[in-house]
């Protein structure tokens, strides 16, 4: 009902688990590490748990994903059987055949045996995941813990992953399970995600959905984040009633009114069910909204109104956005560790802008006006003197940098200008490692004593040591001087592939695919040759794998920002300013 509003092409808050919504914060990186790490032991039990809604079903699909070629795994979705039955399905899901009138567990578990010995004997190893896990029984339990006793005199056979509910955990802790939990060789418990992850998660499923810009204001994401306790599941269903009722109310961004009317609303469908509130409120770390739903019950949220009278959506400037997650997509493509999720449009510093200029100055003359780098007075005193100037004189040297005028009519919106010369804003908080990796010139948000914000221009590292541009004049100054007021938040550019798309995946389809296969084939020596050179297949799939494991970058295939800058870095892209000197 309101894609039209918000220019969607679908909805970007369902809560199926669609891969390209994948979001990875940091918690669920670590939760996948450990689970990596089980598809690599030798024996044993791997244990992920998490409430309800937490994410732990994206996590097995995108491990699916990651699986190494010389893996077999075995997924168990339903545990609600009994042993012979899971022996069976397990069978079934490694094709292994059985006889059909007998289904002894002995029988069973002699031909499974055989076959691990088998796919052992080729340089194979089987992994068994068990989704659910919580709803197994005592006795299936037993059984799986009897099926890690198939072995060879030096290694184990089958490698078992459990992931469940918090209630595993509890299961586990029993004392006839005693002799399971000490097999549990790596445990891990799916936390909710932060205020600051909320925030990029938000913004990352817009962006998958083509908005840029940021619809949720900031006072509507702390009710969000409040109200759904960081549960990734109940952020989606908050967030879906919310952006209906911006439609009917004719609005274009999402506040914290809205977000509550919408809150009564889901909350209210949920009302009957006392383990669902419990939940919630425990989530939410508030009991009191327990005691405030029976009251809600029939609460009508969105009155009648004339939407004839609803406003076309603006392309409002975005809000500040952080995390502390590396993840790169579009935007949810692989992050370099320590790098958060990409917030598409950048945010000027709060400055009234001066008046305009009667034309713009030729970049030989932006540069020329840069006096000599020098150390002379301290960042301290520089940033108390800083002015409405400093923003677009960031700007305007970032633009410089890839030989682009600045025109004086553009006041605010830098990134949309940035997009007619073929350049997209990245927004990020990270660390100078993560410059360093990205290797672009990058305005730094800079905080002064008195809690202003303050953009300057990082043009060069070289080692300790930073050349900033700041109100038109550079400075060198050592990093940690720096570091005493910058958070993180960054803003650079990059250049899109030549037909503008920043966003790849597999089975797609466009010129831009073959751009990406020729990239790849110069960067890392392979012939990529197929008789549909424009679809991403499989085997190109594998390749950007490789690309984002051996860059740093988090790899789950798919092709962002964050690869498409390294893969203009590694593949020499004529006309790119770099950090560490020069241009490419």
């Amino acid at each position: 009902m309101y894609l039209h509003h918000f220019n969607l092409a679908e909805r970007p808050f369902s809560i199926t688990p669609d891969p390209r919504f994948l979001y990875m914060s940091a918690r669920h990186r670590e939760a996948l590490a450990h689970l990596m790490y089980g598809l690599g032991e030798g024996g044993g039990f791997v244990q992920l748990t998490g409430e309800v809604g937490t994410g732990k079903t994206t996590i097995s699909r995108c491990l699916l994903e990651q699986v190494p070629d010389n893996v077999d795994v075995a997924l168990v979705l339903n545990p609600k059987v009994t042993a012979e039955e899971l022996i069976a399905t397990v069978c079934d899901e490694l094709g292994v055949a059985y006889p059909a009138e007998i289904h002894s567990i002995k029988t069973l578990t002699d031909v499974l045996n055989r076959h691990l010995l088998e796919a052992h004997a080729r340089g194979r190893r089987t992994v068994l995941i068990i989704d659910e896990a919580q709803n197994l029984s005592a006795e299936v339990l037993e059984q799986i813990r009897l099926l890690t006793n198939l072995e060879t005199a030096t290694q184990k056979l089958l490698q078992i992953i459990l992931i469940g509910q918090p209630e595993l955990r509890t299961l586990l802790a029993r004392d006839e399970m005693r002799q399971l939990a000490q097999r549990v060789t790596a445990r891990y418990h799916l936390e909710p995600i932060s205020r600051e992850e909320a925030s990029a998660y938000i913004q990352h499923r817009l962006q998958v959905c083509g908005i840029s810009h940021n619809i949720f204001k900031k006072d509507a994401i702390d009710v969000i984040q409040q109200l759904s306790g960081g549960i990734p599941r109940l952020i989606n269903v908050l967030c879906d009633r919310a952006m209906l009722g911006s439609y009917v109310e004719g609005q274009s961004r999402v506040d914290s009114k809205i977000v509550r009317k919408a809150a009564k609303e889901v909350f209210a469908d949920h009302a009957g069910n006392t383990k669902y509130r419990r939940r919630i409120s425990l989530a939410a770390g508030a009991l009191v909204l327990v005691a405030g739903i029976a009251g809600l019950l029939y609460v009508q949220p969105w009155g009648r109104m004339d939407l004839s009278s609803a406003r076309p959506v603006n392309s409002p400037v975005a809000g500040k956005q952080s995390t502390d997650l590396p993840v790169d997509t579009p935007d949810r493509e692989p992050v370099p560790a320590g790098i958060s999720m990409p917030v598409i449009a950048a945010t000027p510093a709060s400055f009234p802008e001066p008046p305009a200029a009667t034309t713009a100055p030729p970049v030989e003359q932006t540069l020329a006006s840069l006096i000599p780098a020098q150390e002379e007075p301290s960042l301290a005193s520089l940033l108390t003197v800083a002015d409405s100037t400093w923003t677009r004189n960031a700007w305007m040297a970032l633009f410089a940098q890839w030989s682009v005028v600045l025109p004086p009519g553009v006041r605010q919106d830098f990134c949309g200008f940035a997009l007619e010369n073929a350049l997209h804003c990245l927004d990020n908080k990270g660390t100078w490692e993560s410059l360093r990796l990205f290797d672009r010139p990058a305005i730094l948000t800079l905080e002064v004593a008195d809690g202003r914000e303050v953009p300057v221009l990082v043009q060069h590292l070289d080692g300790s040591m930073a050349e900033l541009n700041a109100g038109g004049r550079v400075y060198r100054l050592p990093v940690g001087e720096i570091d005493a007021h910058w958070r993180g938040q960054f803003v650079l550019l990059l250049k899109a592939p030549p037909g503008g798309t920043m966003y790849m995946e597999l089975g797609g389809n466009g010129t831009d695919v073959g751009w990406l296969r020729r990239q790849l084939e110069s960067i890392q020596g392979v012939d990529l040759a197929t008789e549909k050179p424009l679809f991403f297949d499989y085997q190109l799939y594998k390749q950007v794998l490789d690309f984002q494991r051996n860059h740093g970058l988090t790899a789950d295939g798919i092709v962002g920002r964050h690869t498409i800058i390294l893969l203009n870095s590694q593949s020499q892209q004529p006309g790119i300013p770099r950090l560490g000197g020069g241009a490419s």
